[in-house]
């Protein structure tokens, strides 16, 4: 991937500006996010909603060897892992979807994804979102200057390896600035103390890939969607992050997501009942 490029705090304002655009435009996705809807449906709001915004959708005309990625969010739902092509699929009751979305402005870029539930879904699909999550943010408190990408593979690893599921070793996290994808590369698996050195103003997108089943995937026919082996559902939860001396910083936002809201209250409501 390259030499590792290091932001200075003018660049980082303005990858926060793009990332947070990225999050607004989920939130504004996520309003949508119910049954009867098509994945194409959301993919229109979003493009929308970044150009209003003076950025353009960094996904759309993203080229991979041939093929021309033609839409502005991947959508991935159920057993799609990530590159999901938003289409004619209608979301039912008990589906996820994971909604991976780019934003280019001011010349950065601010890359995110959250896996958003359709009506009621199992506990067991609950479970995996939930742990997948967690493994996110155990990634980004390794992220800190001095420590390697290896640290950050491990907390990952570890935290999904308790809980018995399969880690996607094709698809990786990486850096991110004047280019969506930028070295070094950010695996959801490793050795601790191995790989580059964390430094202050590296900006990364840190992406835990996290099947219910085995962790084996294959590419559909369309060139692009990644989709489990087992066709076991998988979760997948994104954030941009710059490594900062203590504790890493947020550029991207979960907050703006009714579904996150509704997660804390819960989370307070037990830890309020078990008191």
């Amino acid at each position: 991937m390259g030499k590792i490029y290091l932001k200075t705090d003018e660049e980082i304002e303005l990858i926060r500006e793009s990332s947070l655009l990225v999050s607004k435009t989920i939130a504004e996705v996520e309003k949508n996010v119910k049954e009867g809807i098509s994945t194409i449906e959301l993919d229109t709001i979003a493009e929308a909603f970044i150009r209003d915004n003076g950025a353009v959708p960094a996904f759309k005309g993203y080229r991979k060897d041939r093929l021309v990625f033609d839409y502005t969010l991947c959508i991935s739902v159920n057993e799609q892992v990530v590159h999901g092509m938003p289409g004619s699929y209608v979301l039912k009751n008990g589906d996820i979807i994971s909604v991976d979305c780019g934003v280019l402005k001011n010349g950065f870029y601010g890359d995110s994804a959250y896996t958003f539930s359709v009506g009621e879904i199992s506990e067991e699909v609950k479970q995996l979102l939930k742990v997948t999550k967690e493994s996110l943010y155990k990634g980004i408190e390794a992220s800190v200057a001095g420590k390697r990408v290896g640290d950050i593979s491990n907390a990952v690893e570890e935290h999904v390896n308790r809980h018995g599921y399969g880690i996607v070793r094709e698809l990786v996290g990486h850096g991110i600035g004047r280019n969506l994808h930028e070295a070094p590369e950010v695996p959801n698996f490793g050795k601790r103390g191995s790989g580059a050195r964390l430094e202050e103003g590296l900006v990364i997108a840190i992406e835990p890939m996290i099947n219910l089943g085995r962790r084996d995937v294959r590419v559909e026919k369309d060139g692009w969607t990644v989709s489990t082996v087992d066709r076991k559902p998988s979760a997948h939860f994104e954030h941009t992050i710059v490594v900062k001396k203590n504790k890493a910083e947020l550029l991207t936002t979960f907050e703006y997501f009714k579904q996150e809201e509704k997660q804390k209250q819960t989370t307070s409501e037990k830890v309020i009942s078990n008191q």
